[in-house]
């Protein structure tokens, strides 16, 4: 296990020895495991090794952190020696370009500053119509099928999710264009875990099948932004919602507002990440509470007895304290973000071991939800255990589904706002199972999707 759990002193790492890890093969090192199996190379590394394990991919080694400690240093502490990933961000970057996402230093700063407005609480008052609004679309589509359809509830979960996004950052209904936009979605993320995993994968401008695959998806997500963006050049009136806030941004020394393709690169990254966790948090906690009877019976009384029979609007929320439990215990099993990257900037010290300057950083929040160090039965779905008595003393880096620090997620209280009306719309009306046989594993793409898809059965509650 790790040496220390002390912050060390930056200046003598270069004296520490690097941790442990598995060599592997002699050139590739852990490449093959990585690919074959992502999650189960992090949970089996861990046990062996500590809490800061070496890895070896094509010659290059990064570093596997596994405890709050090293989170809370590297995310909090130290922040400033630590930045975005460089091979990691320049895959992402040939999707989203330059952006909130990918900035680093004080370009990053200021595009955070311009759009946290966007997501300050009281906004989430008129976003909470906009998730009702939609959501009850959804369902009024669900009542008009027979009783105990199969739904494949990913994909609805997805479509549902886009709406929300459209409608409250963009004031755009992109109900119509979610089976579309969420494919490409989907074919983004697969091809950035792609280019993750294949280091000698040739350049995007040949002709492969991936990159062709990468070339349509981006084409058809950059048509609904461009288009969306001209729309909104041409109508004259700015609008009060994120893109209005993106196009009347003027730069502080020229007086310049944004061209077209850098507002193109912040829509895209909002578009995508305004959807894509909560909707995979949506899709894990139907599924969670189709394998467990006994959370679902109890978050069924309190959606009845809080709600009596009428929609949840956002003021119920603060009422429905197990329905967000349910949420949480969803985001510790199956955290959409199950790990990030970073990159040193000077070399560190980690529990007494050395981190190099220029080394690449995984910070493995998948491991640590699971650590029975730190969770009493850890592979349990148990939503009790996040009232505020059993969540009390516990570390506050244990559970991070959202990052923390400085770049912690901007949209975690709109996702967070968004899944808990969800889930008590869907919860109140329906009970859903899986479908029998139809095997279920986590799937870690750009976030941890389901292996293959959720086939549900859905039942109208008595």
């Amino acid at each position: 296990m790790s040496r220390s759990m002390s912050v060390g002193n930056p200046s003598t790492a270069t004296r520490l020895p690097l941790p442990p890890g598995p060599r592997g093969h002699f050139f590739w090192g852990v490449l093959p495991e990585l690919r074959q199996d992502m999650l189960g190379l992090y949970h089996d590394v861990a046990p062996k090794y500590g809490d800061i394990v070496r890895l070896h991919f094509a010659g290059v080694d990064t570093f596997m952190l596994a405890h709050p400690d090293y989170f809370k240093q590297v995310l909090q502490d130290n922040n400033r020696n630590y930045q975005r990933n460089t091979f990691f961000n320049n895959i992402v970057k040939q999707f989203v370009g330059l952006s909130l996402f990918t900035a680093d230093g004080d370009d990053w700063l200021s595009r955070r500053r311009l759009m946290q407005p966007a997501f300050h609480r009281q906004r989430l008052s008129a976003f909470g119509a906009v998730m009702a609004a939609s959501t009850a679309q959804v369902l009024e589509r669900w009542d008009r099928g027979a009783d105990g359809q199969r739904l494949e509830i990913d994909q609805e979960m997805m479509a549902l999710t886009l709406q929300v996004a459209g409608r409250a950052l963009f004031s755009r209904d992109l109900l119509g264009e979610s089976r579309e936009l969420g494919q490409a979605f989907t074919d983004l993320s697969e091809y950035m875990n792609f280019r993750m995993n294949t280091p000698f994968a040739l350049p995007a401008f040949v002709p492969t099948r991936p990159n062709r695959k990468f070339r349509q998806a981006t084409r058809t997500v950059d048509g609904k932004i461009f288009a969306m963006i001209h729309e909104r050049r041409q109508g004259g009136q700015p609008g009060d919602d994120l893109l209005a806030m993106l196009m009347e941004a003027r730069d502080a020394d020229t007086g310049q507002g944004m061209t077209d393709a850098q507002l193109r690169n912040e829509v895209a990254v909002m578009m995508f990440a305004g959807h894509e966790t909560t909707s995979v948090t949506l899709t894990w906690a139907l599924y969670l509470l189709s394998q467990n009877p006994q959370a679902e019976a109890r978050l069924h009384a309190e959606l009845d007895q809080v709600l009596a029979g009428r929609a949840p609007a956002i003021t119920d929320l603060p009422n429905l304290a197990y329905t967000r439990a349910v949420i949480d215990e969803t985001l510790r099993l199956y955290p959409p973000a199950f790990g990030i990257t970073r990159q040193s900037i000077k070399a560190d010290d980690l529990g007494g071991y050395r981190v190099p300057a220029n080394a690449g950083i995984t910070l493995v929040f998948y491991n640590v939800h699971r650590d029975p160090r730190f969770w009493n039965e850890p592979e349990r779905f148990d939503p009790e255990r996040f009232t505020p008595e059993r969540s009390a003393g516990r570390l506050p880096f244990a559970y991070l589904p959202f990052g923390a620090g400085p770049r912690q997620c901007i949209g975690n209280q709109f996702a967070l706002t968004e899944a808990q009306m969800v889930l008590a719309s869907i919860a109140q009306r329906y009970q859903l199972r899986l479908v029998p046989g139809h095997p279920v594993r986590p799937h870690p793409l750009f976030t941890l999707r389901t292996s293959h898809g959720l086939p549900i059965t859905v039942r109208r509650r008595s």
